[in-house]
């Protein structure tokens, strides 16, 4: 991914964090001119996406329709000026771009930062209409990051479908043969993902805000954009290495997902409706570690999930090598019990492209056996468990707060509060009931 530079407002005074993530940092508030450090003027929304047009109670009721009239909007204008470039580029580039957006999935992240607004008291027009521009950025820049980390996992299938790669090269193999093809369909992906990128920053900079809330936003987006390149560097880098520290597994993980998925959206949201700095904090932590939750729960699913649900091939993971949490674990676990067999499992399938369905499953067996996947699912439940206390605790309207607290869960596929727990595979044997490493929950 190739990340480009929005127009960041300077900041008045030096920056100071407000999660525990080193990286996460925002300005402090200046005092305005009335003494109680609120902004004075609001800028209303302007063109199509103005602040009468928004009902917040409509919006409410389906915030992912919302989302996409928004993107409808914003999409056939880009797509218009990407005809007045270049007809070919926009048929097969441009609108291959729009069409994923469009198509997307469950819009958790614009979800987040509806309800992160809503449940900061954000209910008047103009934030509205900036909260739903800001989410249907987050859906481009999730545009781009699926595209190009579906070229680096040499993926044929996302969401059910042809990845858009795959269906490039697809397009061009009778004429240009099958490798060139190939080869054209990741560089044309490529591209298509960092248009997406330039659409999304597009969106950002675009959006009308107040003055000291298009600093924290912008921000807030900049430092997101950099996150994410670095977890996938990280990821790749451990793809590359066999990187096995489960510190740093969980800090890949952290960078990542945890931050872009859930952290982020939720802050921006908060921003938007100018939530003070305590509420802002509270609403980071319990987003990171859902966020944490999230990842974890998505390396589960891509060993043990089923594909009609999770639109995606199993075992991509394990056939890419990649140094996940879960798989760290496995191996943290069975080094430690001396099981060579469950070690030779692991050695033998990690990063293997052959990867069939009888060998995940042998994959699988380990996971399973040396306790991996009940430690990383109970790891789930403490993450969302801390997750919700620090929600809990933040001072936030009860009107968007329930609805948010819900999408928490959600994001963290966690089971019902008061569930039992996976068990630990029984403590006889060479395996101890303990799980080995990396067990502290959150921060």
């Amino acid at each position: 991914m190739r990340p480009t530079h929005t127009k960041d407002h300077p900041a008045t005074a030096p920056p100071r964090p407000v999660a525990a993530t080193p990286v996460a940092s925002l300005p402090r508030r200046p005092v305005a001119a009335g003494g109680d450090g609120h902004d004075r003027t609001c800028p209303a929304a302007s063109g199509p996406l103005a602040a009468g047009s928004v009902d917040v109670r409509e919006v409410d009721a389906d915030v992912s329709g919302a989302v996409g009239r928004v993107l409808d909007q914003a999409l056939a204008e880009r797509l218009r000026r990407a005809r007045l470039a270049d007809r070919l580029f926009a048929g097969e580039l441009a609108a291959r771009v729009a069409r994923f957006t469009l198509q997307g999935g469950k819009r958790r992240r614009a979800q987040l930062v509806w309800w992160g607004s809503r449940a900061c008291a954000g209910r008047d027009p103009s934030s509205a209409a900036a909260a739903l521009r800001i989410g249907s950025a987050l859906e481009l820049l999730q545009t781009c990051a699926l595209v190009h980390d579906d070229v680096m996992d040499r993926a044929a299938l996302r969401r059910g479908r042809p990845t858009l790669h795959t269906e490039l090269a697809g397009e061009y193999t009778g004429r240009a043969g099958a490798e060139r093809a190939e080869r054209f369909g990741q560089s044309a992906a490529v591209l298509a993902g960092d248009l997406a990128l330039a659409w999304a920053d597009d969106l950002v900079a675009e959006t009308p805000l107040a003055p000291w809330t298009a600093v924290v936003v912008r921000r807030l987006w900049s430092d997101m954009r950099t996150e994410m390149v670095a977890g996938q560097y990280l990821d790749v880098r451990g793809q590359i290495t066999a990187a096995r520290s489960l510190p740093r597994a969980l800090r890949a993980a952290d960078l990542k997902s945890a931050v872009y998925s859930v952290e982020r959206p939720l802050a921006l949201g908060g921003a938007l409706a100018g939530a003070d700095e305590v509420t802002l904090r509270r609403l980071c932590d319990a987003g990171h570690c859902v966020g944490m939750a999230f990842q974890l729960r998505d390396d589960l699913d891509d060993v043990f999930g089923d594909p009609r649900e999770t639109g995606k091939a199993c075992g991509g993971d394990i056939r890419e090598g990649k140094p996940t949490y879960l798989v760290a674990v496995a191996r943290a676990r069975a080094e430690a019990a001396g099981d060579g067999a469950a070690l030779a499992v692991l050695d033998r399938w990690l990063g293997d492209a052959a990867l069939t369905e009888r060998d995940l499953e042998e994959v699988r067996n380990v996971l399973i056996a040396t306790g991996a996947r009940a430690t990383v699912e109970n790891k789930i439940d403490r993450l969302t468990a801390q997750g919700l206390r620090h929600f809990d605790g933040a001072p936030l309207d009860p009107e968007g707060a329930g609805r948010l607290r819900s999408l928490l869960l959600a994001a963290a596929g966690a089971r019902p509060e008061g569930g039992a727990a996976v068990p630990l595979r029984p403590g006889h044997g060479p395996y101890p009931t303990h799980a080995h490493g990396g067990e502290r929950g959150g921060r």
